[in-house]
């Protein structure tokens, strides 16, 4: 038989389910991509800072003012560099000092940013470090934190969220506070001089001024008869008009016998104003909030620091001008209006929407300006959107929507999204958002990475996206490792899925997704020589860069059996049962950089041993490469493993032959 010449003509991506023989795409790969429905090698990385305290546990970055700005959780703080934003050089790491944090092995961060839409400079950096590495549904609560971002001063700071002071008076089991505080509210913790430990606020209310009669001798106010309204501590003291006038700036500093009504009171100022027998008309005006409040000590005028306790167990996400907390027991919780310290205001709510732990959540992208959200439990998805309305005389202000209650998760860190569409990796799927949940379909892979998956490590797998190319990439820990060692990729633009082979590239702990910076960040799994980990900015030349040491990446891709495409062996006519595959020659076509290397393998039969060639290396200039392989089930492995080495696949010409016939497998 005359050979054939044939163009090498493949399905794209990369078939790790089922058996080599009946595999449609390539069968094996490193390092390779597809694009246009060809093979391309993955682009190389730089190791931009060697610096990092520990093993990235959660990264966001977010470029202003010509500065890119990346923040890193690990299990004891938190840090900060600074590139410019072209090619990452930079300065760092800036630690931040964090209040009410808790140094743990199990700490697994989320991040937001809050922007001020007043265009002002009160941007706030979100965070919350979860204790749920170890375990998806921990139930351990940790504070929320947040601080002003970005933050070019000598120290960075995030404190907790809804925690604030206000200045007032202690009176009994009274707090008078000056002026009136919106944010204070039943529930909340109250510390301060003289508070004793535990102490809650039970209910609060306004006063908003009081009419009286009376006098004043010295620093004490005698009230005989109330007209209106009560007296409370913080209250200026005015009056009378056309007679004998109070010292200006009067106010009331403590109760006598009195508690709003008749009795005495303490004023600042001392003065004569009226007697027992010639009594005054006095006003008490200024707001002032009564708190009501448990075991509490009297004292006299002092800060009292004010706690809404403000920890969960799943994280945070900024549905602006709100931020939504969310954990236990289906909690989700959201502050008031672009106020992230009011957690008692009409508008700021707290609902349960389901059994199971709510883990993440995400800003909902739709064809509205209202703030909206999707939020993922243990077993379902659920919908959060801003909707005002008012039943009964009661205000409501969000609509929960349970999307399914069918559902799964593998990790708080697998969901993103990408076009307005959200993907996930359940506990033994697949999945995507698009106005429904349903099953992301995956022919190539499944079964190699929920196989594959080391389970006890869930909480580590994580996902990022790469839209240069067009890619999703589900980072996992494989076999046994305890930390991510691959990655399979599924690109929405080819529909097709491929895997990261294992490559050193794929060993990344966290990372985040260009935006101004146009290349992606990940950081290592291992440890450099330093003792410190590395932090790499990838899709950036086709080498592994770090410091001045330059080492080439090894990117292959493997061919299924070529005969089924070529009417040889596995196509629906044949020329025997027992004719093997020839190949005599190779016309390359490649973009490529350097050289590159093919290697002819296969089997005698399906479930034979493979037999592979000795590598033969061809040039970006050369024409052909002549052989004489034959295999029954004959695949070819193109690859490139040389400093500075590239390639992007074109029309590669094959020719190819029946060969011997054998009755038997390999020799």
């Amino acid at each position: 038989m005359t050979a054939k010449v044939v163009a090498l003509q493949v399905k794209p991506g990369i078939q790790r389910d089922g058996t080599l023989f009946n595999a449609p795409t390539f069968v094996d790969g490193q390092w390779v991509r597809f694009q246009n429905g060809l093979p391309r090698k993955i682009s190389g990385y730089r190791g931009i800072f060697q610096n990092a305290s520990g093993i990235s546990r959660g990264m966001t970055m977010s470029s202003t003012g010509g500065v890119n700005y990346v923040i890193s959780g690990y299990s004891a703080g938190l840090q900060q560099w600074r590139t410019d934003n072209d090619d990452g050089t930079g300065s760092g790491p800036y630690n931040y000092t964090l209040t009410n944090f808790t140094s743990s092995t199990s700490n697994l961060w989320q991040f937001d940013i809050a922007y001020d839409s007043t265009g002002g400079s009160t941007n706030n950096l979100v965070a919350h470090p979860g204790q749920n590495l170890v375990d998806i549904d921990s139930t351990t609560n940790t504070p929320v934190l947040y601080g002003k971002f970005p933050d070019n001063g000598g120290s960075l700071s995030l404190s907790k969220v809804g925690v604030f002071t206000a200045t007032g008076s202690l009176s009994g089991t009274t707090i008078y506070i000056n002026g009136t505080n919106s944010l204070i509210g039943a529930g909340q913790t109250v510390s301060g001089t003289g508070i004793t430990t535990g102490t809650t606020v039970v209910s609060t209310q306004a006063s908003t001024g009081a009419s009286v009669l009376g006098y004043i001798s010295g620093t004490t106010l005698t009230v005989t008869s109330v007209t209106s309204g009560a007296l409370v501590i913080g209250q200026t003291i005015t009056g009378p008009s056309g007679g004998p006038s109070v010292t200006s700036g009067t106010t009331i500093t403590a109760n006598g016998t009195g508690t709003g009504g008749v009795g005495t009171y303490t004023v600042n100022n001392s003065q004569t104003v009226g007697s027992s027998a010639n009594l005054i008309a006095f006003s008490g005006t200024g707001t002032t909030t009564v708190v009501v409040s448990l075991s509490m000590t009297t004292g006299s005028s002092i800060t009292l620091t004010f706690d809404n306790n403000i920890a969960v167990s799943g994280g945070c996400v900024v549905l602006h001008p709100y931020l939504f907390i969310y954990g236990n027991n289906g909690l989700i919780q959201n502050s008031s209006a672009g106020d992230f310290n009011n957690w008692v205001a009409a508008d700021a709510n707290s609902n349960n929407v389901s059994t199971g732990k709510v883990v993440k959540g995400l800003p909902l992208r739709g064809g509205t300006t209202s703030p909206g959200g999707l939020f993922w439990t243990l077993d379902s998805v659920v919908r959060v959107t801003y909707s005002p309305s008012t039943v009964g005389g009661i205000n409501y202000y969000w609509k929960y929507d349970l999307i399914t209650s069918q559902s799964s998760i593998m990790s708080s860190q697998c969901v993103i999204e990408y076009d307005g569409i959200f993907y996930w990796a359940g506990v033994d799927r697949f999945l995507m958002y698009n106005g429904t949940v349903q099953e992301l379909p995956n022919t190539q892979n499944m079964n190699w990475f929920f196989d594959n998956l080391n389970y006890v490590q869930r909480q580590k797998v994580w996902v990022t996206k790469v839209p240069r190319w067009g890619e999703i990439w589900f980072f996992y820990p494989k076999g046994t490792a305890t930390e991510c060692s691959d990655a399979v990729v599924y690109n929405v633009r080819e529909k097709t899925w491929y895997d990261a082979g294992e490559a050193p590239g794929a060993h990344r702990s966290a990372g985040t997704f260009s935006e101004v910076f146009r290349q992606p960040i990940w950081g290592d799994t291992v440890a450099n020589s330093n003792g410190t980990y590395t932090l790499w900015q990838h899709e950036t030349g086709v080498d592994q860069i770090l410091g001045n040491q330059v080492d080439a990446i090894d990117s292959y891709f493997e061919t299924p059996a070529l005969g089924a495409y070529t009417g040889l062996v596995g196509a629906s006519q044949q020329p025997g049962e027992n004719v093997w595959t020839r190949c005599d020659r190779v016309e390359p076509d490649f973009v490529q950089s350097k050289q590159m290397y093919l290697i002819v393998t296969g089997k005698g039969y399906a479930d034979d041993a493979d037999q592979a060639s000795d590598p033969v290396y061809f040039d970006p200039d050369t024409l052909k490469v002549d052989m004489r392989e034959q295999r029954r089930e004959m695949r070819m492995r193109f690859g490139s493993n040389i400093v500075g080495g590239n390639y992007y696949m074109g029309k590669v010409l094959l020719n190819l032959d029946t060969g011997d016939i054998r009755s038997t497998g390999n020799p």
